[in-house]
């Protein structure tokens, strides 16, 4: 990238943005603007300029998007326990910065929005392409369905996002990797020596923060991504037999698989809920996850990134979690 670009990131105090800041940084940008509501967490030692708001700070937004030539929209809330929080930032937040960006930056040379897998959910013919139909089954996955629709498609405006701005949309699936804490869960239990398996041995998509964000910010330096929607996930989908082979040879131990029945799971996520409410947490299995395992799409097709930008994650599945746990122990996460 070259150095005269200016790069505007949300989310960039959270796990994937934070990997994308670093990714703009390696690329030389010029100077990377970035959305903080409070503690700068990951980026506190990094070369960034911060500007403190959030999605609902119109003020902040025009300060932040004054002259920035790309946008990379990572934020976004991923569990709530009811529906009002996942529409007011997914959806309601990226359409407050569509907006201010029409008025502050109307010479964005691109903006690229995250979505997710989970948009698609139910899914007759794995595994998923970008013309598969959205028919999420999780309250997140509906406020990303949304969000896509009202940037093609918004019911109040005559001209939609995606006719005046120069959007590209990237839906990664599970993402994996250093100060990811969602799939810590499963580590530490195979630390433990116990591999939960829900669904028996079925596969699924994964995707490295590193080749993820590269695929990202190569994305929107690409002319013919403007305009599409991209899938960013492994070379191929994995088997939990695969996934449980790499983790107990990270960690020099052994484990036994337990399969997990889907009502089952639906009955621990409610149960998490419940503890949940005592401790005043949502924890990251819930019901609403637990309809996402059971119910969702769980692979993808990365075919189209690859025509179109030549998008060839290059993490293997042993090197990527071997790295994940590595950081983990010495965080003393795990």
């Amino acid at each position: 990238m070259p150095a005269s670009k200016i790069a505007f990131v949300t989310g960039g105090t959270g796990f994937v943005g934070s990997h994308l800041v670093e990714e703009l940084l390696r690329r030389d940008v010029n100077e990377v603007r970035c959305l903080v509501r409070s503690d700068p967490k990951w980026l506190s030692d990094l070369d960034v300029t911060t500007v403190r708001g959030d999605l609902s700070d119109v003020e902040a937004l025009w300060t932040a998007l004054d002259g920035v030539t790309h946008v990379y929209h990572v934020a976004g809330l991923t569990r709530a326990p009811e529906w009002d929080p996942f529409y007011q930032v997914n959806v309601k937040g990226t359409l407050n910065l569509m907006g201010a960006l029409k008025h502050a930056a109307p010479d964005v040379e691109r903006v690229l929005v995250t979505s997710s897998m989970a948009a698609v959910g139910r899914c007759d013919d794995p595994p998923a392409t970008e013309d598969a139909p959205l028919r999420p089954v999780s309250r997140y996955g509906k406020s990303k369905a949304q969000m896509e629709t009202e940037l093609r498609d918004p019911h109040d405006m005559t001209t939609s996002y995606a006719e005046a701005l120069p959007l590209t949309i990237v839906r990664p699936p599970a993402v994996f990797g250093p100060r990811d804490r969602d799939i810590l869960d499963f580590f530490q239990a195979v630390k433990q020596h116990v591999c939960p398996v829900v669904g028996g041995d079925s596969s699924v998509s994964l995707v490295h923060v590193r080749d993820l964000v590269e695929g990202m910010v190569d994305a929107s330096l690409t002319p013919e991504a403007e305009g599409e929607t991209f899938f960013l996930g492994s070379e191929r989908p994995h088997t939990w037999q695969e996934i449980k082979r790499a983790t107990t040879n990270a960690l020099d131990t052994w484990a036994v698989t337990v399969p997990v029945p889907g009502p089952l799971i639906g009955a621990v996520g409610a149960a998490a809920e419940a503890w949940g409410r005592l401790t005043g947490t949502y924890p990251p299995l819930n019901r609403e996850k637990a309809r996402e395992i059971r119910y969702a799409c769980t692979t993808c097709s990365s075919n189209k990134a690859r025509r179109t930008f030549g998008y060839a994650p290059s993490v293997s599945l042993d090197e990527g979690i071997a790295d994940t746990l590595s950081w983990y122990e010495n965080e003393g996460w795990l």
